[in-house]
């Protein structure tokens, strides 16, 4: 039998893996773009690599998330953001109501 702190140990773990994989990807998408840079559009790529550098602020917000005990919760209603979300979007600060509000 696992002890009650090992569980939550191990989710915080695979909680940072994703978070890491997220971030290795943006990294990779944001490496291929400037290699190809001389032959793209210059507005979409700055566009696409301007997306790419948010997502990676969300992504380093999160593990702060994580390391203060607050990821997975809404940062606009306290309420636990259901895990399929963060399962999907890993780096995501709001449930899908506050989300929409937002916007």
């Amino acid at each position: 039998m696992k002890s009650p702190k090992t569980a939550p140990d191990h989710r915080v773990h695979e909680t940072l893996q994703r978070l890491q994989h997220e971030r290795n990807t943006r990294l990779a998408q944001l490496n291929t773009m400037e290699a190809d840079k001389p032959n793209s559009n210059e507005d979409l790529v700055t566009a696409q690599t301007t997306a790419i550098r948010l997502v990676l602020k969300e992504i380093d917000a999160a593990v702060e998330r994580v390391s203060d005990g607050t990821y997975g919760v809404c940062g606009g209603c306290d309420a636990r953001i259901p895990v399929g979300r963060l399962e999907i979007l890993p780096y995501v600060r709001y449930c899908v109501r506050c989300q929409q509000q937002a916007l």
